[in-house]
């Protein structure tokens, strides 16, 4: 079955998210990969306070995923992800009128805010929409965010070449139509209020051992997907030269995009009716191998002459790393996002959500950090000290998940494989547990 027959199967609610993922993203990257230029020649900031704006918008985004998945769980995820692609686009529109710190520092929390708002709450919904599909529909919501992703920033570049006010007003404008349409469209689903607080319910996430042993094994997936943002970047500027800086980057996120639509969808399937533990570890495996890649092959291509055949395979390296990350990324995320409603039932779903994310937010901000730190000091993007920081975060990663699978601490979704064992996980209140 191809991607668009895929898409067709599934519910009104998931088609509109998955579109959603796609417009939503290149409405963000549109602005976002543009912002720190604006800032810095526009409006003549200051290279620290650019560097604030930019991490208030991260802090706000992800310090308060808990909270924008405890208000899914609360409030309902329909209205949480009305109000969360408000806010962006309300974020956005101050973009296009700032001129001040402080509307840019306000821009930059809205945003961010709103991020924390709608991603937990979006996940939640697909998979309580999705039910036993879930692997398909996260491995579609892949395909179509990275879409996004990779649209966006080819959109920014014509719009930012009119100016970057233009170009926040479309940001906006993608939003708002995004809000209209969800509250048109998006089925409004009941909310199973339980009887506890918000903070009993955090505490529940808080005290569950196997959730938590789950989180911290897996927390390096997001943060070795974003280093195709920070240290596959940094390869590929410096491997292609100044000269070619820009087309080497283009490059790399066009393996990444053509990678996954011509893989994802046969991955997850390939995978989806084995146990998923297997399939984590290997794609966990998978990605931290993807950055032996670069610094080998520098040792073979130790300086690259002028001309297109040695600009391409000094960058050809790079690529070939973006490409072995996104296979881990296809092999291991689709299977995450299935099995955290796994450990939550359907009560707390977007609460755990949030806080997987939130862990993961931390530990990207601190492998990002120190992986800069090593090519500061240990020789740049291509030597071997970052790119063993991050092989090092997915083998580790793959050894943990293993343990996990071996023990018999991981959720059975219901489509599992025959003789498949399942494991007692905390449910919908504290004095229960359901197997699943």
């Amino acid at each position: 079955m191809n991607t668009l027959a895929l898409f067709r199967t599934f519910p009104l609610s998931v088609r509109l998210l998955l579109i959603n993922q796609l417009a939503g993203n290149t409405g963000f990257y549109l602005l976002i990969p543009f912002l720190a230029d604006y800032l810095l020649h526009d409006l003549a900031l200051s290279a620290a306070t650019v560097g604030v704006v930019l991490g208030v918008r991260n802090l706000s985004q992800q310090g308060l995923f808990l909270v924008g998945g405890s208000a899914a769980d609360r409030l309902g995820a329909r209205r949480v992800i009305i109000v969360g692609a408000a806010v962006r686009a309300a974020g956005f529109g101050l973009f296009a009128v700032g001129g001040s710190v402080a509307v840019v520092l306000l821009a930059s929390v809205l945003t961010g805010f709103a991020g924390a708002l709608f991603n937990p709450a979006v996940r939640s919904y697909i998979a309580l929409d999705s039910d036993d599909r879930a692997a398909d529909a996260f491995a579609l919501f892949n395909i179509f965010g990275n879409v996004g992703s990779a649209l966006g920033p080819v959109v920014g570049t014509l719009l930012v070449a009119m100016g970057f006010r233009l170009t926040a007003v479309v940001a906006a404008g993608i939003f708002l139509c995004l809000t209209v349409a969800q509250f048109v469209l998006l089925p409004d689903r009941p909310v199973a209020r339980g009887a506890t607080t918000v903070t009993g319910d955090i505490v529940t996430v808080l005290t569950h051992r196997a959730f938590s042993a789950f989180a911290l094994a897996l927390m390096g997936m997001f943060a070795l997907q974003s280093q195709i943002y920070f240290l596959l970047t940094l390869q590929a500027r410096q491997a292609a030269g100044d000269g070619g800086a820009a087309v080497a980057v283009a490059a790399l996120f066009l393996t990444e995009t053509i990678t996954i639509l011509l893989l994802q969808m046969r991955i997850t399937r390939a995978f989806g009716t084995r146990a998923r533990g297997h399939a984590m570890a290997l794609g966990m495996a998978t990605m931290g191998a993807a950055f032996t890649v670069p610094p080998t092959a520098a040792r073979f291509i130790e300086s690259r002459s002028d001309g297109v055949l040695p600009t391409i395979a000094a960058v050809a390296p790079v690529a070939v790393a973006a490409a072995i990350l996104a296979v881990g990324v296809m092999t291991v995320q689709p299977f995450v996002n299935e099995l955290i409603p796994r450990f939550s039932g359907p009560r707390l779903t977007g609460t755990y959500y949030g806080a997987f994310y939130l862990v993961a937010g931390v530990f990207t901000v601190t492998l990002t950090s120190t992986v800069g730190a090593a090519v500061d000091r240990f020789g740049g993007p291509l030597a071997w000290w970052p790119a063993l920081l991050c092989a090092a975060t997915g083998f580790l990663s793959a050894a943990a998940v293993t343990v996990l699978h071996r023990r018999g601490t991981l959720p059975v979704p219901d489509n599992a494989p025959p003789g498949t064992h399942a494991v007692l996980v905390k449910g919908d209140s504290d004095d229960e547990s359901e197997q699943r």
